[in-house]
């Protein structure tokens, strides 16, 4: 399921990756026993084959399985932009398969036979973490939906507004009347339908560093103007 603001741990899924058949219906039994989501596969390249972008849930998975590993696979994972959290098993673990396995992003590393409360636990916390991320993205998105609505004036007005500049002030900056700033404030707070000047910032805030005025090439390709 593709994440919203409103997912949760319930619309996640579980996704287990191991070579061994015995294994991958103990863990889905574990998992559904607490009324969680399952898929198994039996090897990287058919969990890559069912593989979609933004789904919610975690990964777990074994180091070694014949053709693609289990390292390699999280090692693709990370670098096509996936953070769902990863859950690294093995039956023979060593420093340095710990190292690199966390450098790509686990969040577990753990040596088989693992306790089925530590693993459910951990699957869990991977769970909540996943969902929580994705609230969070979705949230900018739909903060970044309403910024871009802004005009390249507004959005002059709204810089000032946040460096603490007064009506006043901004109107003698930008060359306009007291009164044309208010309005732009106005129609700023209705288009972010932002209920303060205090949550107005708190959203202008969150937006990704850059860019965040219409002036950058993303914006004006927009085509908005004052």
């Amino acid at each position: 399921m593709t994440a919203t603001m409103n997912s949760t741990v319930a619309d996640a899924t579980v996704f287990v990756v191991d070579d061994d058949p015995a294994l991958r219906k103990s863990l889905r039994w574990l998992m559904e026993s607490v009324g969680l989501h399952v898929e198994t596969f039996g090897s990287a390249a058919d969990f890559l084959g069912a593989y979609e972008p933004g789904r919610l849930g975690c990964v777990v998975l074994d180091v070694r399985m014949p053709g693609m590993g289990g390292l390699e696979l999280q090692e693709r994972l990370r670098d096509c932009g996936c953070r769902m959290p990863v859950i690294v098993m093995t039956a023979y673990g060593d420093v340095p398969m710990a190292v690199r396995s966390m450098q790509a992003g686990a969040v577990h590393f753990f040596e088989k036979p693992v306790s089925d409360q530590v693993l459910l636990e951990h699957v869990q916390q991977a769970l909540a973490a996943d969902v929580s991320r994705h609230r969070d993205e979705a949230h900018v998105r739909h903060i970044e939906q309403l910024f871009a609505r802004l005009t390249q004036r507004e959005w002059q007005v709204l810089d000032r507004v946040v460096d603490g500049l007064s009506s006043r002030e901004i109107g003698e900056a930008l060359g306009v009347s007291f009164k044309t700033v208010e309005a732009h404030r106005a129609k700023i707070m209705r288009k972010t339908k932002a209920d303060s000047v205090a949550h107005l910032i708190r959203m202008y805030l969150s937006l990704p560093a850059t860019p965040k005025n219409p002036q950058t090439a993303t914006f004006a390709a927009t085509g908005r103007g004052a």
